[in-house]
């Protein structure tokens, strides 16, 4: 009997273990990264599977070969650029609904004065 496996959804991150493995697969460790970019520890490229590091995303995906983007879907737009994160995702999500919005707080006062 030949059982099946689901393809993992494409806009789903990598689960660290598959990061080590394909790192693996390639011979190499996130010591050696880091000793390769000068960084003291490897610490802050283990960090990076779980917050959004984007200079230690593009180090880890070029030494697998891919771009940052297959690894972690989820902090990347569809054109390929960093999505805001922190202070700034929560005033760039603020901003785009205000413009998006048929009224904003603005058009709300005029309104009541009127």
């Amino acid at each position: 009997m030949t059982t099946v496996t689901a393809k993992k959804p494409v806009d789903q991150d990598w689960h660290p273990a598959d990061i080590k493995a394909a790192l693996h697969k390639k011979g190499i460790t996130l010591a050696a990264i880091a000793e390769a970019y000068g960084m003291t520890s490897s610490s802050s490229l283990s960090s990076t599977f779980t917050r959004s590091y984007p200079l230690n995303e593009k180090r880890i995906a070029d030494a697998v070969g891919v771009h940052p983007m297959e690894i972690w879907p989820s902090r990347y737009n569809k054109d390929g650029s960093v999505k805001p994160r922190g202070f700034h995702a929560i005033q760039f999500n603020a901003t785009t609904r205000a413009r998006n919005s048929k009224t904003t707080a603005a058009d709300s006062r005029l309104l009541k004065v009127a």
